[in-house]
């Protein structure tokens, strides 16, 4: 499936943290034909092996997304909502959202909130519901929603509101339908409640333990107007490296190999340094005895909006990078 085809499919999935049932099934259909075994643990975690002789690589790229989920159904039929992640009230308002059902609504703040310190107790769904009864027959406490933005593109940029992950899932994905030979012990882990503090990522690594770890991720970027400077990347200039973010300080060897395997390969890249934020990449380094990890980011504008973007340039260096890792012949840990 081409690249932009791929993403789109993948952002179409319902995900949010702790509800990735459906995302899970779409990958798993994806992954089979390239996959000696397939498995899901106990977490939810999709487990995708390709078996080797050699050192156990885990490629991590989590599955789940931010989201809401439903708390309150009030008189008038309107639904209070709870977060799943890092949603910010004012990012989020007045975007469409759809539940897995199919259900379909509208994020709002209430009129006599303050817009520039809005909280979420201040903002509700509308569904369309006349009043309670009816909307206790479209939803219940419990149900989770999602963006309903559209995903278009624009040149090489594409704009969606779930990017952050769907997009290095279809990097996963990409790689694991394009490794040729290699002899490393290849784990493609697609995991669950990443934006909920790396949970899934946690419990796949200390199953796994691998010699190896690289998350795949979305990382902030340093190219917009008024930028904060929270992050050193930049759309268009390549695969990013990471080497710290708030959860990870990456080992130094394998920032040198992935810069390294690079050059070699004339991928181009650049380095992620992130203040804040984390990726899976955190909970793979502690498993256990550790792991010597990394990670292979995607440089992304306006993380946890409905209008997250990325440049499919940088993508496909992302998978060409991650393809060479995984063929190389890494050294025994």
């Amino acid at each position: 499936m081409e690249l932009f085809e791929l993403i789109k499919t993948l952002s179409a999935a319902h995900g949010p943290s702790g509800d990735e049932g459906e995302v899970r099934k779409l990958i798993s259909q994806l992954a089979a034909p390239y996959a000696d075994e397939v498995t899901t643990d106990t977490m939810g975690n999709l487990i995708v092996h390709k078996r080797g002789r050699g050192p156990k690589v885990m490629f991590a790229a989590h599955m789940d997304s931010i989201g809401f989920i439903v708390t309150h159904v009030e008189q008038e039929g309107f639904l209070r909502v709870g977060k799943l992640g890092g949603v910010s009230p004012k990012e989020a308002a007045y975007t469409p959202v759809r539940f897995r059902s199919g259900v379909r609504g509208c994020f709002l703040p209430e009129e006599k909130a303050e817009f520039g310190k809005l909280k979420l107790d201040e903002c509700y769904l509308d569904i369309g519901a006349a009043d309670r009864e009816q909307a206790e027959t479209m939803v219940k406490v419990g149900d989770t929603a999602v963006y309903d933005s559209p995903i278009f593109r624009t040149g090489h940029n594409v704009t969606a509101p779930y990017l952050d992950n769907r997009v290095s899932c279809a990097v996963l994905l990409s790689v694991l339908s394009k490794v040729k030979s290699t002899t490393n012990d290849l784990y493609f882990v697609f995991t669950v409640q990443e934006e909920v503090g790396l949970r899934g990522s946690k419990t796949a690594a200390w199953s796994i333990q691998p010699d190896y770890g690289v998350a795949i991720d979305v990382t902030d970027v340093d190219d917009t107007p008024g930028s904060e400077k929270s992050g050193t990347t930049k759309l268009g200039k390549g695969a990013a490296i990471k080497v710290m973010d708030s959860s990870v300080i990456c080992h130094p060897r394998v920032v040198a190999l992935l810069e390294q395997t690079a050059h070699k390969q004339g991928i181009p890249v650049q380095r992620d340094i992130l203040r804040a934020g984390g990726t899976d990449a955190g909970a793979i380094q502690a498993a256990r005895g550790g792991a010597l990890t990394g990670g292979i980011s995607v440089p992304c504008r306006y993380i946890h909006t409905p209008v997250e973007t990325v440049s499919l340039e940088d993508v496909q260096a992302c998978v060409g990078l991650a393809i060479a890792f995984a063929e190389q012949k890494l050294e025994q840990i």
